[in-house]
């Protein structure tokens, strides 16, 4: 029986006036192939026909040998052999080819198609296989092997999951086969019970449609939708399948009005194009709907514009956005910067004087190619060059970012429930983003991601001692959310006890860095007692803390009698101002205060613009022969586990004297540190600053510079 009788729910195409309209490539036609026919020896079994003028129409030179070998050892391993549906089991293996022949599949993956299921349901072996047709047939029969069991239990899915990711990321045609196969499995699906169906369909919705968006196939992504649409919303599908119905049967046509204007447009600019209509698919019905409400006949499809050239796409966008009305904010470029998927086109909008709107797609032949089959189009990712001396060396060009990413963070899972939930989280991002490294090169990231998950993307578990980043030349918190094109430079400390901190779960968005804090994390796990546990940022204390080399009475504006400033008033005492806390051989100036007191402060203290612009009356000051001084030092740095005693070691090391010092609160995973320090010499202050600056953590440090009242 054919897909639309086993399974009701089965969108079919919808006939009327838009029968006109060029769609997709359509694969819900393919649902039953011929049965096996009388053959001679050498000929083509019938049964292949359509399969092998599939191919040829995108591969016209291909060898069908193999295509032959294979469908005759299929069709001798499966004959008996029945599908719930009541068909001959071989009629499976036969759509599923034929699907991937539709989509311009290579040779190599339409004969591993054809035997996908013999290894699993028939006594050939895959040794028997590889002896037959090669070892690249042989790898690509085993790796959707492993899938085989992924319908069955659902318990069992997140390790078979697991096993498809590793299969997928040697090899993505082994994906191509699996999605193929799961395509022709949801047309036949009515076949079974209900709960059975609804199960399948929510595997299908959260891991399979996702993955067939990431690889590019856009044509069975737009069929798997609307299979389980009709399954999991039945109602809300049913509504939308009369919503098309009734705009079929509609006499005008405002979007072959367009289409028709936009051919005189190109036809006298003398651009080649060719523009057809691309009706939408019931879930992009249904989504339009709920986004503006009542649809338009405009709504109910696409125009596509198909060229010759690159430059012809951009071409083709001025003479429109010319001569017809744009609507800018919908405007895209995604040949400039195409997506993850490997996905090209120029998206525009134009508006008619009635107020529809028609989407427009610019694209070349080639890109539409890509754009509908995805990775399926790119042939043999594994065929060398002509000038390669590294044939057979497996390096996959197509194998795109995000899965490399997943076969990084897979094997460090901690458990099958880990792995399935942070595959449905890391599968719901559909953008990537690019950020680049000051040394060279890119990291791939989810959009969203931070300056942690660049981390971890980068150095994985080495990210743990990660202190900070440099954005666009700039520092920044790991909390920081990165944007295309960023430049990110990670600071990391030296320490290889480095701990990471709890906080940074709440900014980490890719698995690779969940995974490996949580594995830290439960490695180490937090003390009973009410301090803050290791590794978070929020060790470093917050409140005022004064060491035990502090005096009573001195702080910030702490002052010595006789420091070895010499004022031009003789018998005034002599303060150092706080607030700058000078020190040799800094230019200094001095203001009288109360008491006959002199406050000495740099030139360029803020308080003496102050007290300069409100009449104040300066004192010259000058330094004395004594080099013993007292200052106050600002330490601006990331939070970390034992900062505090390593800031305090390297202070005393330099032979300061630590009179105070505040910590304030981390904000932001930022802390701000300020020390009033004695110095036996001034000419040893830049020393002590550079060795503060030293101590991982420490992105800088400087002079105090408060705005105090006027004294």
């Amino acid at each position: 029986m054919s897909a639309e009788a086993t399974n009701p729910a089965t969108p079919g195409p919808v006939t009327g006036p838009t029968a006109r309209w060029r769609s997709r490539i359509d694969l819900r036609r393919l649902g039953r192939a011929a049965l096996l026919g009388p053959t001679a020896r050498d000929r083509l079994p019938d049964a292949i026909s359509h399969v092998v003028d599939a191919h040829r129409a995108h591969h016209p030179d291909a060898d069908l040998e193999p295509l032959r070998r294979a469908y005759l050892l299929a069709e001798s391993s499966h004959r008996g052999q029945m599908r719930k549906s009541g068909e001959p089991y071989i009629t499976h293996p036969l759509a599923v080819t034929l699907i991937l022949a539709e989509l311009g599949a290579e040779t190599t993956t339409l004969t591993a198609s054809l035997l996908h299921d013999t290894v699993e349901d028939t006594e050939v072996t895959l040794d028997q296989v590889g002896e037959q047709f090669g070892e690249e047939v042989r790898y690509l029969v085993d790796g959707v092997t492993k899938l085989e069991k992924v319908d069955y239990g659902a318990a069992a899915e997140p390790e078979t999951f697991r096993k498809m990711l590793v299969a997928t990321g040697s090899d993505v045609r082994v994906m191509s086969i699996k999605l193929a196969d799961r395509l022709h499995n949801m047309r036949t699906l009515g076949v079974m019970r209900p709960e059975k169906q609804a199960r399948i369909a929510k595997v299908t919705r959260d891991v399979l449609i996702p993955l067939a968006e990431r690889l590019g196939v856009q044509a069975l992504k737009t069929e798997l939708e609307d299979l389980v649409f009709a399954i999991l919303h039945p109602e809300e599908y049913q509504h939308t399948r009369d919503l098309i119905v009734e705009n079929a049967s509609r006499t005008d046509d405002p979007l072959a009005e367009i289409a028709d204007e936009m051919r005189d447009v190109l036809r006298e600019a003398d651009i080649p194009a060719e523009v057809v209509i691309r009706p939408r698919h019931f879930v992009s019905v249904h989504r339009v709907a709920r986004r503006r409400g009542q649809l338009r006949g405009a709504d109910f499809g696409r125009l596509l514009v198909l060229v010759n050239e690159d430059a012809d796409c951009y071409a083709v966008l001025g003479e429109l956005h010319t001569c017809m009305t744009p609507v800018v904010s919908e405007f895209k470029d995604f040949i400039a910067v195409p997506k993850f998927n490997l996905y090209q086109s120029l998206h525009t909008a134009l508006a008619r004087t009635d107020g529809q709107i028609a989407e427009t797609l610019i694209r070349t032949h080639q890109m539409h190619k890509v754009a509908e089959a995805g990775v399926v189009a790119l042939g043999n990712p594994y065929a060398p060059a002509s000038d390669d001396p590294a044939e057979g060396e497996r390096v996959d060009p197509t194998r795109p970012g995000w899965l490399s990413r997943l076969l990084d963070w897979q094997e460090a899972a901690p458990d099958p429930d880990t792995f399935w939930s942070t595959l449905r989280a890391d599968l719901a991002q559909d953008r990537e983003i690019a950020v680049f490294r000051p040394q060279g090169g890119a990291l791939g990231l989810p959009e969203g991601a931070t300056c942690v998950d660049a981390a971890y993307a980068q150095y994985g578990d080495d990210a743990h001692a990660c202190l900070g980043a440099r954005v666009n030349g700039r520092l920044a918190t790991l909390s920081t959310v990165l944007r295309d094109g960023d430049t990110v430079e990670l600071l990391m400390g030296q320490d290889p006890a480095a701990e990471p901190s709890r906080e940074w779960l709440e900014h980490a968005h890719t698995p690779a860095a969940r995974i490996a804090i949580q594995r830290w994390l439960a490695a180490h796990p937090a003390p009973d007692r009410p301090e803050d546990p290791p590794g978070d940022a929020a060790e470093v204390p917050r409140p005022t803390a004064e060491p035990p080399a502090a005096r009573p009475g001195s702080g910030p504006l702490a002052a010595r009698p006789g420091a070895n400033a010499v004022v031009e008033r003789p018998g005034a005492a002599v303060r150092l101002a706080g607030c700058c806390t000078p020190v040799p051989p800094d230019q200094v100036t001095g203001f009288a205060v109360r008491g006959g007191v002199v406050t000495v402060h740099r030139v360029g203290c803020p308080a003496v613009v102050r007290m300069k612009s409100a009449g104040r009356a300066e004192i010259g000051v000058r330094w004395g022969d004594a080099t013993e001084c007292r200052v106050t030092l600002v330490a601006e740095s990331f939070g970390r586990p034992h900062l505090l005693a390593d800031l305090t070691e390297a202070i005393a090391l330099e032979g300061a004297e630590i009179v105070s010092a505040t910590v304030e609160s981390p904000t932001q995973q930022r802390v701000r540190h300020t020390y009033t320090l004695q110095l036996p010499d001034a000419a040893h202050l830049p020393v002590l600053m550079r060795a503060m600056r030293n101590v991982p953590g420490v992105y800088d440090v400087n002079r105090s510079q408060h705005r105090l009242s006027a004294p």
